[in-house]
């Protein structure tokens, strides 16, 4: 008799590591808005269920949004179903881990937050960031192409990345190398990845001393640079915000934008590696290449999920809700639900609506930081085609066509290779 998909743990069961995609379709055929048996959560895998869910942030609160059923929320909710849980998620927020956290902030103090953010990422900073960009991917390439071969995370993808936050945070060059190092000791999913195994430990909270120099230093005297741009930006009511506030929306920007640029970048040279024909074609015409990073966000969304929590009993899709209902809306499920991209499981490079992904949330959660990974991944990739003639998984690390194996970060929230192994032919 064959295995029912839809009983297994999402949250634990290592089989979904490396294709979750059959759960999902197991799950949305079952109910677009179905709620799994382990941990009580309802999972949204319908695209229309997920926007429902993402653009109604009166009903549903992010406060749980990182960490979902681990631990859940602080006290029980029984007996409160029927009723508005609101004051509670008011009383009991700052009992969740990562609840000072952008993604876990609802309004009026998400608003100031992200209002905040966006006088960081504006789009001059984002043109001059731009701007350096070209020349961080050919320092970086320079020593990465050298060889004829290479492991694409650790040798291009991740310093990349890293050199980009780093630039648009406007970070003093004496400091730059010693910042990087603790970045790259600080990610690749080790805190939200695992979040019920770090529940006492803020992501990033190493560099958040770091950082509270710079915004004090700042104020006192201030510069001509990026940095006390930040340190003097106040909330849309004129306020000045507190610094650790501008700490959390500093280190905000490289824990969400860094891993998930790197997730994107190698989903994008996968494609290229394993698709001879897409490669030729977007090597053949560099129109394309917008579309071609939006099918890779949809293809292999790089957050499988966000978590949210009900605050009333509601109705999504067809399912009614009752509140304090933990609901996962599922980007990857949504991203490959056929009720709104045909034949959805094949990459197309020229898809019409690829674009109406979800990889980015929507709402008023929805990425703030999207123009910077757009922008980023297509300098990488304009430049890697630029300086190569050829680009190609390497057989011996991932085996032949046909019969590839990669590895995918054992995470429920994140999705992307640990390791993308490519030789390449240099012009």
């Amino acid at each position: 008799m064959a295995e029912d998909l839809t009983a297994v743990d999402f949250f634990r069961d290592s089989r979904l590591t490396d294709d979750p995609y059959t759960f999902y379709e197991a799950l949305r055929n079952k109910c677009p808005v179905s709620k799994e048996e382990h941990y009580g959560v309802t999972m949204i895998t319908g695209w229309q269920e997920a926007v429902d869910v993402y653009n109604d942030s009166d009903t549903f609160s992010s406060c749980i949004s990182v960490t979902g059923p681990f631990p859940g929320f602080p006290i029980s909710l029984e007996g409160r179903e029927d009723g508005d849980i609101t004051d509670l998620i008011v009383e009991h927020r700052d009992e969740i881990p990562f609840s000072d956290q952008l993604p876990t902030l609802d309004p009026p103090t998400h608003t100031n937050h992200r209002a905040l953010l966006m006088r960081l990422i504006t789009p001059k900073r984002l043109k001059e960031n731009e701007d350096a960009m070209w020349g961080l991917a050919d320092d970086i390439l320079d020593d990465f192409l050298a060889p004829g071969e290479g492991e694409f995370i650790k040798g291009f993808a991740g310093p990349f990345t890293l050199r980009i936050i780093a630039d648009l945070l406007g970070v003093p060059e004496e400091d730059r190398a010693d910042l990087l190092e603790r970045l790259a000791r600080g990610t690749h999913g080790s805190a939200v990845g695992n979040a019920e195994k770090t529940m006492n430990k803020t992501p990033l909270e190493h560099l958040y001393e770091v950082f509270a120099t710079y915004v004090e230093e700042r104020r006192a005297q201030p510069r001509e640079d990026v940095l006390t741009g930040l340190a003097t930006a106040t909330f849309p009511d004129g306020t000045m915000p507190e610094v650790a506030d501008v700490v959390r929306v500093a280190t905000n920007v490289f824990s969400a934008g860094q891993e998930t640029t790197v997730r994107l970048l190698s989903t994008a040279l996968k494609v290229l590696g394993d698709n001879p024909d897409i490669q030729a074609k977007l090597r053949a015409d560099r129109t394309l290449m917008p579309n071609f990073i939006e099918e890779c966000l949809r293809i292999e969304s790089p957050v499988k999920g966000d978590f949210r929590l009900s605050r009333v009993p509601t109705t999504v899709g067809d399912q009614a809700l009752k509140a304090g209902c933990t609901v996962m809306v599922i980007n990857g499920a949504a991203n490959r639900d056929p009720r709104r991209f045909e034949d959805p499981d094949t990459f197309d490079p020229e898809r019409k609506n690829a674009r109406q992904h979800l990889a980015f949330g929507r709402g008023i959660h929805s990425c703030p930081g999207a123009p910077l990974a757009r922008a980023e991944t297509r300098v990488g990739l304009e430049r890697l085609l630029d300086r190569t003639t050829d680009i190609r998984i390497s057989e011996s690390k991932h085996g032949p066509v046909g019969d590839r194996r990669y590895q995918y970060i054992p995470t429920y929230i994140l999705r992307g290779l640990t390791e993308l192994h490519l030789e390449f032919d240099l012009r």
